[in-house]
This record gives C-alpha cells, structure tokens and sequence, in this order.
C-alpha cells in the first residue's frame, strides 16, 4: 500500500482516504480540506500491519473509503487502534467479490482475466456513469501500469476472505443509487446486514461531487 501526504501541516486532525483500485493520488489532489492533514492510500498489493503516520499525533483520525478502499480500509485501519473519528464508506463494502454483497464473483474474474487497454478504458467509463463526468476524468486519470492492476485485483482476490468477521469498523455509509460497477442494492443488503447507517444518493461510482463533500466540505468548520 502507498500512503502520500498531500496535506502535512500538524493540525490536530486527520483525513485518511482509501481510494478505490486501480487509483493513485491525482484524481484527488483537487480536494482540500481546510481544518485536517489529508493522507490518501491506494495501490493494495501489499496491505500494512501498522499506520503510515503516528495516530498519537492526533486527537481525531476520521477514514473514509471508496471503492475497493472500504474493504482495504476494513483489513488495516480497524486494527490500528487509531483516534476516535467518523468511519465514512462510499460505493463499497467489506465483502469486495460477492454474489449479494459486493461485485458478483463473475463480473469480477472476467475484469480480472480481460484486463486491458480497452477494456480499462471500457470500466472508467461505466465509473463515471456519464459522458461528462468521463471526459473530465480523463484529465487526471492515475498513471499506473497495466501490469500493477491486474497484480492488484490478484491480491485482492487473494486476500478478500481475510479478517471478515472482525468488527465492523465502518459507523456510516454512502450508497449511490446510480453505481454501475458495486451494485448498490448488494451495498445496501452488506450495511443493512452489518447495522451500518446508510444515505443514499442519485451518484454513480465516482463522482466528484461526492469526493468534494465527503473530502472537503465536510471538514470545514464553520
């Protein structure tokens, strides 16, 4: 896992975002929040045992995940011990490659066995839920080899059974109604079934309006 600091300024509060697979930093450095230092982890290879920073340095870590990053989140983070903070996941679950729960388990082998060029470029766009929304997207698509994410859906494969009967590390959920790639009624059946609070929203998968509430706005204090 690759931890960048996009905003390191000692303040007393951290956000610590899990972004989805296949992501690195650069769709997300548009988003600043004004009272937090801003983490963001991606790349799940490689999952660690201990936090990339000194949760002592903090009186409060909140963690939001998207994606493949509430199940990465759910593997590390809960085992950190870390700050009390809000627990926010967004268009996931903790059950990546599921039938009822997650991605149906043949949808995601057929990612898996099918990566390439123009098939990657076919998922961004069912992503993005809109013509729009992928146009603009292109303009700061992650920069990362093919090669690595197809590594990084083998590793997740590998390790998507590990530590699902530990807690529930999540306290609230975001489900967009519109998500094309985590069918939202198998994200409603997992937070229904683990007694996670969900909102429900009309976004797609990725959207950047959900990224700047749930990124920035939210951490503004007024």
């Amino acid at each position: 896992m690759i931890t960048i600091p996009l905003i390191s300024l000692s303040r007393p509060r951290l956000l610590l975002f899990f972004a989805g697979w296949g992501a690195d930093e650069t769709p997300f450095r548009q988003y600043t929040p004004e009272d937090c230092d801003y983490l963001i982890a991606y790349d799940y290879r490689s999952l660690p045992s201990a936090p990339p920073f000194d949760p002592q340095a903090y009186a409060e870590v909140h963690v939001v995940g998207w994606s493949m990053g509430v199940w990465a989140a759910q593997q590390t983070a809960s085992q950190w011990h870390l700050p009390p903070g809000r627990r926010i996941a967004i268009n996931g679950t903790i059950h990546p490659i599921d039938d009822g729960r997650g991605i149906p388990e043949a949808i995601f082998r057929g990612t898996l066995e099918g990566l390439d060029g123009a098939s990657l470029h076919k998922f961004l766009r069912r992503m993005c839920g809109g013509q729009q929304e992928f146009r603009r997207f292109l303009g700061m698509t992650p920069r990362r080899p093919l090669d690595e994410l197809k590594d990084e859906l083998r590793q997740i494969a590998l390790r998507q059974p590990e530590n699902l009967h530990a807690p529930v590390f999540w306290t609230e959920a975001v489900t967009g109604m519109a998500d094309r790639i985590v069918p939202p009624q198998n994200q409603l059946r997992e937070w229904q079934t683990l007694g996670v609070p969900v909102t429900r929203t009309e976004h797609a998968h990725y959207d950047e309006d959900l990224f700047r509430l749930y990124l920035q706005d939210l951490w503004t204090r007024h």
